[in-house]
């Protein structure tokens, strides 16, 4: 089958990643424009390397390699591969980040235009997720990045604070476009069986730019609060927490603590929805601030209707304000979250007063509808440009 229209992502999925939510609802929209496409993504575990969904088809990749250059470097090679029949009819090729941006700017003669959809830059993170990272390597992640930047026809953020970080490199304005997070708001879910009488939420990933350890911290002072848990519903599998729940051994919260790992994502929306507090402690960091986020978890939280207590970063104030939909405190501070936080369970009425406006502030602005309708406007204007002649060029590589 050939397809007009393809999505490739360095991520798997599905998986519990937020990350998956985002690649399910901007796949989504581009096969419904075009009539289906290939889905080019991660695997691993039980997920199988081909299948097929009407007129969609997913292929994954599944090398196990351990080096992580190795490993995007042979993504690309594999991208190029599954392109390539598909260059005849091809109008559309979304891409999620560098590793599959390279094979779809640079395929020789392309006649499909590119999309680039932006969430964060890996010369940006892989200096926090790989510390040992040198500065020469970080450096050729970012000229792939700006090469990528350059040769696409359209970029995507989820967010003001990346689009300007895009801007501050070079990349003109009107090529940027904002299509940002969003969740859907529905019908209160039941209950989780096994949910704590009375607790506060994190959702999430547990790397240090997410904060938890923050969180923590701040969790010890909430210590007087009478049957007060804290509950983690972590993206990651169990054996991603053992630094996390070792610092909670040390900080005397760990038998106050409810781990649950992986869940679908309908689950994490029942324990979104009956939590006291849902907490978004993302740290002043230079991923954070430099680079820019577009924390799902606190869009998700507000269409639940929960309070937010979330960092005070600028792209968090995109999304919130602060006394209007939640609590914003400043990045790093335990004492002050966990001040927001015994605030809002001290005045109960207060705080749904909070979550109820922030579920209208996402009723009203940011539903996946409204950013859906957004990205098909962006995708036909894409593709009906023709004024623009072939585009190839050579490969980079990160040796």
């Amino acid at each position: 089958m050939k397809h007009r229209a393809a999505y490739f992502a360095f991520d798997r999925f599905p998986s519990a990643k937020g990350s998956a939510v985002h690649i399910a609802q901007m796949a989504d929209e581009l096969f419904d424009v075009f009539g289906g496409g290939l889905l080019g993504v991660l695997g691993g575990g039980d997920l199988p390397r081909y299948q097929r969904e009407g007129t969609r088809e997913i292929a994954r990749f599944g090398e196990r390699i351990p080096n992580l250059l190795d490993r995007v470097e042979a993504f690309s090679a594999w991208v190029a591969a599954h392109l390539a029949p598909h260059r005849e009819t091809l109008e559309i090729c979304h891409v999620r980040d560098p590793w599959g941006a390279l094979p779809a700017v640079a395929a020789p003669g392309r006649g499909y235009r590119v999309v680039y959809e932006v969430n964060g830059l890996p010369s940006i993170e892989m200096g926090h997720t790989w510390p040992l990272a040198s500065p020469r390597t970080l450096g050729k992640i970012r000229e792939l990045e700006l090469f990528c930047l350059e040769r696409s026809d359209a970029i995507v953020v989820p967010s003001e604070v990346i689009g300007g970080n895009l801007r501050g490199l070079g990349v003109p304005a009107e090529k940027i476009h904002l299509v940002p997070n969003g969740a859907e708001v529905g019908p209160t879910p039941p209950r989780p069986p096994d949910a704590p009488d009375r607790y506060i939420v994190y959702v999430g990933a547990l790397q240090p730019w997410q904060g938890l350890d923050v969180l923590l911290r701040a969790f010890v002072r909430l210590q007087d609060l009478p049957g007060l848990r804290l509950v983690i519903c972590s993206s990651l599998p169990e054996r991603r927490a053992r630094t996390v729940r070792r610092l909670a051994e040390r900080l005397g919260v760990a038998e106050r603590i409810d781990w649950r790992f992986e869940l679908p994502h309908a689950d994490v929306a029942a324990w979104l929805a009956h939590a006291a507090v849902s907490v978004a402690p993302l740290t002043g960091c230079a991923r954070n601030l430099d680079q820019g986020c577009a924390p799902l978890k606190v869009v998700e939280s507000m269409a639940a209707g929960v309070p937010v207590v979330a960092s005070d970063l600028p792209a968090v104030r995109e999304l919130m304000t602060d006394g209007e939909h939640g609590r914003l405190v400043p990045a790093d501070r335990p004492a002050e979250l966990a001040r927001a936080v015994r605030i809002l369970l001290e005045y109960p009425e207060a705080a749904a007063a909070l979550g109820a406006r922030g579920r209208r502030r996402i009723e009203d602005d940011l539903t996946w509808a409204r950013s859906r309708a957004a990205l098909a406007d962006l995708y036909r204007a894409t593709a009906c440009r023709a004024d623009r002649p072939a585009i190839g060029g050579d490969t980079h590589v990160l040796a």
